[in-house]
């Protein structure tokens, strides 16, 4: 069995400057999805990212997930967060 890539995980800005879009180097979704609410949420690990104060929305695609927070929180502290949890799924 072939071992898989390193994860590879790049942070864009967006038009929206409360959104940020994830690029990594795996499928992430099939279908694009946008997520809410961590208690409907079906995979773990958008259950983490809505968990964490201030994320509003996910939405996942192909090989991106986008995060939009609440337009009074940082992303100098939640950034850091929502790529930690991506690495861990992920990698």
């Amino acid at each position: 069995m072939a071992m898989a890539e390193p994860l590879t995980l790049t942070v864009q800005g967006t038009p929206n400057p409360n959104a940020v879009k994830f690029t990594l180097n795996r499928t992430v979704a099939v279908q694009g999805r946008s997520y809410r609410d961590a208690a409907t949420a079906d995979v773990t690990w958008v259950q983490e990212l809505l968990r964490i104060g201030g994320i509003q929305q996910v939405f996942v695609l192909n090989n991106f997930v986008s995060v939009t927070k609440s337009s009074d929180a940082g992303w100098d502290h939640l950034g850091p967060q929502a790529e930690q949890i991506l690495r861990r799924a992920f990698s």
